[in-house]
């Protein structure tokens, strides 16, 4: 087998690794890249044909994961889309609403550009139709269900504890050595989901192509974290603020959901509004809940969306004129919107509002990539841009690392050393620095062969 790292390599964004077993050709995941520079990035001609791809096996719904699919498919690809049963419901929405965002923007420039006279037209990178097409090549499966492909060629899917439906992916292929079997972790959750299972651990392995976005910190607890939030939406509300929460909306936003209620629920902060100010995660929410079958068992007793009585009470936007509304209420709220990275869609309307308000507050849950608007927020800017307008930072800025979906470094080395085959290690998915400070733990620790590969390097393993 070839392995080329087209993806996530030395970065965090972008996932995608192209196989190449004797004559047939194989994706793990195609994702959009995120942050400076990123629309060239994903408007760039692929490295491979797409036709002669045979199947896409994606890890999950995420967008640096599942967003360049439709252009895949545009560009010649007519394989299958091979994922799990949750990711196949969640990319549906998920690419719709990506597809959407493009549309409007491409439609909102074009317009700015008319007005100035240079009468440049802007296309969106793929369409709702595209993605329409793209659904057709999807084919679901479940956890642990092992499949042949032909020729020596088998797969599964086993629980990555990541998001609804994430999944890490085995594969086992011919070589000239006997039968080899490669794991792409795909990305890794935390242990003690407040909704989902906990991630499964595989035994063996030849290779194993790892994330490593944490790989150089620790996560505060979990049971820290929730009173650091709670406290922080208390002294937000005391001083006559607002709370913006950036969010995903698939995985994050039904897990705040959750702590929300909890902390409600248990006295230790008011009844409150809570607008979710974003169509996608009320899609993702209902998502999660007809599959119920992928909770933890307190989860599938206490999950639940119209809460009553002393709890959150919860708002789902669905127009533009209801989310601009929310702006008009100047305290007292809590507003979770995307993106998550504060790269576009409606959390930058709430911040060009509230971001310069001194008794507002910004409450991160959840990683920022190199680039994107809520890294250089959360790295101490005094002033961003905001929708083409400087803006003044002057709410308070809080990082909230305990809520992530992704394991940290400690997590990582458990996911890792579970192996009991010594497996040569590709280390993916992290900061340049942060990928080779983990390459160089898991040597010392674990005594493992690894390799932090550059973007577009091949290997033959």
């Amino acid at each position: 087998m070839k392995i080329a790292f087209v993806g996530a390599a030395r970065q965090v964004t972008g996932s995608c690794f192209h196989l190449t077993v004797g004559e047939r050709q194989f994706l793990v995941d195609c994702g959009m890249q995120q942050g400076e520079a990123a629309d060239d990035a994903n408007r760039a001609p692929f490295s491979f044909n797409p036709a002669d791809i045979e199947c896409l096996f994606l890890t999950h719904a995420h967008l640096d994961h599942s967003g360049l699919i439709p252009k895949l498919v545009n560009d010649g690809f007519k394989g299958k889309i091979i994922t799990t049963t949750a990711t196949a419901d969640l990319i549906r929405i998920m690419l719709l609403d990506s597809a959407h965002i493009q549309e409007k923007d491409a439609e909102w420039m074009t317009k700015k550009s008319f007005r100035t006279g240079k009468e440049q037209v802007f296309e969106p990178l793929y369409t709702e139709n595209d993605v329409k097409t793209s659904m057709r090549y999807l084919r679901p499966v479940m956890y642990d269900e092992t499949n042949d492909l032909g020729n020596g060629m088998k797969y599964l899917f086993v629980d990555a504890g990541h998001i609804l439906g994430s999944g890490s992916f085995e594969l086992w292929y011919p070589s000239d050595r006997g039968q080899k079997k490669i794991v792409f972790s795909g990305d890794i959750g935390k242990k003690g989901n407040l909704i989902i299972e906990d991630p499964e651990y595989t035994l063996t392995a030849d290779y194993v192509v790892m994330e490593s976005t944490y790989g150089n910190r620790f996560h505060k607890g979990l049971e820290q974290s929730i009173d650091e939030l709670a406290a922080a939406i208390k002294l937000t509300f005391q001083k006559g603020g607002n709370v913006l929460m950036p969010t995903f909306a698939v995985g994050r936003t039904q897990d705040v959901m959750y702590i929300l209620n909890d902390l409600v629920r248990e006295g230790k902060l008011e009844p409150m509004d809570l607008y979710v100010d974003s169509p996608l995660a009320e899609e993702a929410t209902n998502v999660y809940l007809s599959h119920r079958e992928y909770f933890g068992e307190e989860a599938k007793k206490l999950f639940q969306i119209q809460y009553k009585g002393r709890a959150v009470r919860i708002h789902f936007t669905k127009t533009v004129a209801d989310s601009q509304e929310i702006n008009r209420i100047k305290s007292g709220v809590i507003v979770m919107a995307g993106s998550g990275m504060c790269e576009g869609g409606r959390i930058a309307h709430h911040l060009k509002h509230n971001l310069w308000r001194p008794e507002c507050s910004v409450i991160f849950t959840g990683f920022q990539a190199r680039g994107t608007l809520g890294r250089r927020i959360v790295d101490g800017a005094k002033r961003v841009r905001v929708l083409g307008e400087g803006i003044a930072v002057k709410a308070a800025i809080y990082t909230i690392g305990g809520f992530s979906a992704h394991a940290d470094q400690k997590e990582l080395l458990e996911w890792l050393g579970s192996f009991t085959s010594k497996p040569e290690v590709f280390i993916v998915h992290g900061e340049e620095k942060t990928a080779l400070e983990f390459e160089s733990i898991v040597k010392e620790r674990l005594g493992l062969v690894t390799h932090v590969p550059s973007k577009g390097e091949q290997f033959e393993i």
